[in-house]
């Protein structure tokens, strides 16, 4: 897949070229790619393929960071509550 395809907003690309960006400004910028990110295509695959292209021009950058942490796996949902819980006290 071709940066242009991965990319084709330029979302992530314009990320790193904001100087001073945050990393809360990066996880929204991420957000908003992921949404529109290729359909039916695996998404950990595409992230894996933008970190491999930008994360040596950029290992500081809090979009390489945001990039890490999408690749890890999400914590399983924990229960918060309801009728159930409280009834088996």
């Amino acid at each position: 897949m071709s940066m242009t395809e991965l990319d084709p907003r330029g979302l992530i690309r314009e990320s790193y070229r904001i100087e001073g960006i945050s990393g809360p400004e990066c996880r929204s910028i991420f957000l908003d790619w992921a949404l529109g990110a290729v359909a039916g295509a695996d998404l950990k695959v595409q992230i894996a393929a933008l970190l491999a292209h930008y994360s040596d021009a950029f290992p500081d950058h809090p979009m390489t960071q945001v990039l890490r942490e999408g690749l890890a796996d999400a914590a399983p949902g924990k229960r918060r509550g309801g009728r159930k819980a409280r009834l088996e006290r």
